[in-house]
């Protein structure tokens, strides 16, 4: 069987399963709790088909364990923030606020589980264009395994500090100045871990380039929209997380005047008052 179809399969199962489960419990973040989980899964459905195969499966064998790095790391964080124990994501309910009952359910179920599963999809797929050229690993697939576990490191360590402050906040009894994080990584950019998460993916999508490039093809190829899909959604939803802390903080205006939202950049100074 293509590993494809296998993934596909699994796909449809697990969509299957966050959309019942969503109307059974009636909240919606079970596409949440299987982010970290389901691409694992088809990035060793790949990496199974190469080594059974009896084809030089090294790429997909570091691509899997990359990725299972990945997924290890986001699991534990999302865990000890609740994330399995029936908290929803404070997003959908604020968007549900905002929708008829018909109206959000149809939103739960086109993009909440249909597009988001397609997308877990997506971004794996490089790891199935290796499948499809087994060539030998590469000075170019050590150098993108470096570069992803520096960007895996950099999450950890952002979602570190916002845990602690979190942690510190909570202790304070809720308030703690000026109601957001903007020191540490923070302080070059207002979501380093947004950034290092997509850039991630990117260089995952590169891994799987460079066994097509070996092989005599482009650096270019159809499993970039993975990519570009997960750098859309990020976008959007910093875009709308942002709405929310700014109608929350009164400083948070000046947080982004001065700090990249995205890209880890210096901070900007402000511009000095014109004299009367």
């Amino acid at each position: 069987m293509d590993p494809l179809v296998l993934v596909l399969i699994v796909a449809g199962i697990a969509a299957a399963f966050c959309w019942i489960t969503s109307l059974i419990t009636h909240e919606t973040s079970w596409i949440d709790r299987l982010w970290s989980i389901v691409p694992v899964v088809y990035v060793w459905i790949f990496a199974g088909a190469a080594l059974t195969s009896g084809v030089d499966a090294t790429r997909l064998i570091v691509m899997a364990v990359l990725v299972t790095a990945w997924g290890v790391r986001l699991t534990f964080n999302f865990a000890r923030k609740g994330g399995y124990t029936g908290m929803e994501d404070y997003r959908w309910a604020v968007l549900r606020s905002r929708m008829t009952s018909w109206q959000f359910q149809l939103f739960n179920l086109l993009f909440i589980v249909l597009a988001q599963s397609a997308l877990l999809v997506l971004i794996t797929l490089p790891a199935y264009v290796a499948w499809q050229h087994p060539v030998p690993f590469t000075g170019w697939d050590a150098a993108f395994a470096v570069l992803f576990a520096g960007f895996l490191a950099g999450e950890t360590v952002a979602d570190q500090q916002q845990w602690e402050f979190h942690r510190a906040k909570r202790q304070a009894g809720g308030t703690l100045g000026p109601g957001f994080l903007s020191t540490g990584l923070f302080a070059y950019s207002r979501h380093p871990n947004f950034f290092f998460e997509q850039a991630q993916w990117w260089v995952f999508y590169a891994l799987g380039a460079a066994a097509l490039v070996a092989d005599g093809g482009s650096w270019l190829n159809g499993t970039i929209a993975g990519a570009v899909g997960l750098t859309i959604l990020f976008i959007g939803s910093t875009i709308f997380t942002e709405s929310i802390s700014a109608s929350k903080y009164p400083a948070y205006r000046d947080y982004q005047r001065s700090t990249s939202m995205l890209v880890p950049l210096p901070r900007r100074r402000r511009r000095a008052a014109e004299p009367a």
